[in-house]
């Protein structure tokens, strides 16, 4: 199993083009790559630092829209650790996303569960036995199954979702569930302001965490050379539609949080909410800041959504057309993202391992 981990992490480190390396690009990289692993923790303190002071410099309205922004980090996030690091194309991760917002509404509304220590777990337990349910039937057939099957799959299952909770009024129909009570922690009501504001954060922080401890463990290191080439992952006995399972569950369960907080934050679940809108819009996020950086998929929401509510105050009639132009261009000149400009391949590949220089002290 040793001999087999050491040729993982070979193959996450060279990637599926070996030709660099034997043109002797490669060789050049260890000097910028020896100052750059230390960008990463800094963008991510900078976002900490800004998200902490955010609320004390804004009106109270934004600090609501931020609130909202903070949640859909979140959410992204979700994506990014599917796509970014397994390469599963969710085309319906609105689809964890919405019916966690249904149910924790449903509760709200029917059994009057509003307390935080009951709402949570449920809608972070629907994310993860619906994305359980949907991982199965797509991922973990006879045979290996295609991008595009498992994108059109899931963009399916969001599509049918989406008219099922418009045609049934026992979910509200087209009006979905309004008026939905405050999340309460004891007798305190968690309000929209700054007080659910640092709460989602804590909980965006204390999630980030975990997925940055995910991907930089061993099972990160398998997701890492899965993406790099599957073929190679195989070879040496890992399952990869069971991987690609594992991360998609957690992604949905992931997103069955974001769709939790969303719902309690807004008030109200409608069924856009688990349509191919917000799941289209997602990979957006992730697209604009960068995919497989976890930071980028929060950078990405931050500016898009921030960008979005400038533009529509200030050009109203023309502002998804700008909006649209500049997704464009980002996306044409700058297909890694935003983070690509100060995070460079190998460092959002990641290092595993002894380094070199532990490797030379370990030699006879």
């Amino acid at each position: 199993m040793g001999a087999a981990k050491q040729a993982l992490r070979a193959t996450v480190s060279r990637g599926p083009d070996v030709s660099m390396a034997d043109s002797g690009l490669d060789r050049a990289l260890p000097a910028r790559l020896a100052a750059g692993r230390k960008v990463l923790p800094i963008v991510e303190g900078a976002v900490l630092i800004a998200a902490l002071i955010l609320p004390l410099v804004l009106q109270d309205y934004l600090t609501v829209f931020a609130t909202r922004v903070i949640i859909l980090a979140l959410f992204a996030l979700s994506f990014d650790l599917v796509w970014g690091y397994a390469g599963i194309l969710s085309f319906g991760q609105a689809l964890f996303f919405g019916s966690a917002g249904y149910g924790v509404a449903l509760m709200a509304r029917d059994l009057n569960i509003t307390s935080i220590f009951l709402v949570l777990p449920a809608g972070t337990l629907i994310g993860l036995t619906t994305s359980l349910l949907l991982g199965g039937f797509l991922l973990l057939g006879r045979h290996p199954s295609s991008v595009i099957f498992v994108a059109l799959g899931t963009l399916t299952g969001s599509y049918a979702a989406d008219r099922l909770a418009r045609g049934w009024y026992y979910l509200g129909g087209q009006n979905g569930i309004p008026s939905i009570p405050s999340m309460s922690l004891g007798s305190y009501d968690i309000t929209e302001g700054p007080v659910y504001y640092y709460f989602a954060l804590g909980t965006l922080v204390v999630v980030y965490l975990l997925c940055r401890f995910l991907v930089r463990s061993q099972f990160g290191l398998a997701l890492a050379g899965l993406r790099e080439n599957e073929q190679r992952i195989a070879f040496f006995g890992y399952k990869a539609q069971h991987l690609k399972a594992i991360v998609f569950a957690v992604g949905g369960t992931i997103a069955g949080l974001a769709g939790s907080l969303y719902a309690f934050h807004e008030g109200f679940v409608w069924p856009n909410m688990v349509g191919v809108v917000i799941s289209t819009q997602v990979v957006l996020y992730v697209l604009f800041g960068g995919s497989g950086t976890l930071i980028g998929a929060v950078i990405g929401t931050v500016i898009i959504e921030g960008v979005s509510f400038w533009l529509s105050d200030n050009y109203r009639d023309i502002w998804p057309i700008l909006l649209g132009v500049l997704l464009l261009l980002v996306i044409l000149f700058r297909p890694l993202g935003l983070i690509s400009y100060v995070l460079g391949e190998r460092e959002r590949v990641g290092s595993f391992g002894a380094g070199p220089k532990e490797k030379r002290n370990a030699a006879p």
